[in-house]
């Protein structure tokens, strides 16, 4: 696939100010996940009754937003930062492939926990449910498959990716995570066709699909919450109803990350979409947005998980008045 002359990384985040940002926003990300594993990944350990469900997904959600962060983000900003990082061709079929396959793990994940949470309001799977009996097998193995899935689905990435020359960008412009060019790792498909196709078929797979059921997951979770509130006093017996104020504190927090997950995603999209298609110096800006909107959501996503979780709460709080 023909490369142009000119970099898209190499034209963004230029001054301090915008990497200094960029960069505390990074150590927020990897900072928030990680709190968010430790602090849940200990309370799985000790927990005796087993460990609840809805943690085990929380911990697989920010497992996969801490990699993005780690494997991909660290090593731009260390770029930025004016250090040579050298890569070889394998390294980067390497990079590539774990970058697209980080990525969609952390869409499917996010939407797993919006599909968990209303599958326990309404009971679907009644397993499912945080009892305190332990994780259930069957996430367990839907957790899994949702990494082994999107292993195989990004094996082509890994295939169809090398390393390009100086300055080198691609003229591939769909896939939201490998648009630009990291230690100058490039797409190579045999042909225009079938690296369109791919680009195509995963951002479907990937991106649009999920995030649409996402929104409509928690949608569908506020208007079951309604439903159950207004529901008479003599159905206020069913272990669902009687949490009503806790799911729907969930329920918005859950809402609130697909939010912010829409937004940052879409303008990624959207900015790069539009670079592509009209370059000039007047959308250079759309670059800078770009880079900012992919970290925002692995940054904050950890702040709105901490007014849905009790003993995320409970830990701020402690090293607060600490």
């Amino acid at each position: 696939m023909k490369t142009r002359s000119l970099g898209i990384d190499s034209r963004v985040i230029r001054s301090t100010a915008q990497v200094s940002i960029y960069t505390i926003l990074l150590i927020l990300a990897i900072l928030g996940n990680a709190t968010l594993i430790g602090v849940i990944g200990k309370s799985v350990i000790v927990d005796r009754g087993g460990a609840r469900n809805s943690d085990i997904i929380i911990i697989n959600m920010a497992l996969s937003n801490l990699l993005v962060s780690l494997m991909r983000n660290t090593v731009f900003v260390v770029s930025e930062l004016g250090y040579e990082l050298q890569s070889t061709e394998m390294l980067c079929q390497f990079l590539m492939g774990v970058w697209v396959w980080l990525r969609s793990v952390s869409v499917w994940s996010t939407f797993f926990l919006s599909a968990f949470h209303l599958m326990t309001l309404r009971r679907v799977f009644p397993t499912f449910g945080n009892s305190s009996q332990g994780a259930s097998k069957k996430l367990l193995l839907s957790l899994c498959l949702i990494w082994l899935l999107n292993f195989i689905c990004s094996i082509p990435a890994h295939v169809y990716s090398t390393k390009g020359g100086v300055n080198a960008t691609e003229s591939l412009m769909l896939v939201s995570s490998t648009t630009r060019p990291v230690l100058k790792c490039v797409w190579k498909f045999p042909s225009v066709f079938s690296g369109l196709a791919f680009a195509t078929t995963s951002i479907v797979i990937h991106e649009m699909i999920p995030i649409l059921l996402m929104a409509l997951a928690s949608v569908s979770s506020l208007y079951t919450l309604y439903n159950h509130a207004r529901m008479r006093p003599t159905m206020q017996n069913a272990p669902v109803i009687k949490r009503i104020p806790a799911e729907r504190r969930a329920a918005k927090v859950i809402l609130a990350l697909v939010t912010l997950f829409i937004i940052s995603w879409g303008t990624s999209i959207v900015s790069v979409s539009y670079f592509n298609y009209n370059h000039s110096s007047s959308t250079e800006f759309l670059l800078i947005i770009t880079r900012f909107s992919n970290i925002i959501f692995h940054a904050l996503s950890p702040a709105a998980l901490a007014f849905g979780h009790r003993r995320l709460r409970s830990f701020i709080k402690t090293m607060l008045t600490y």
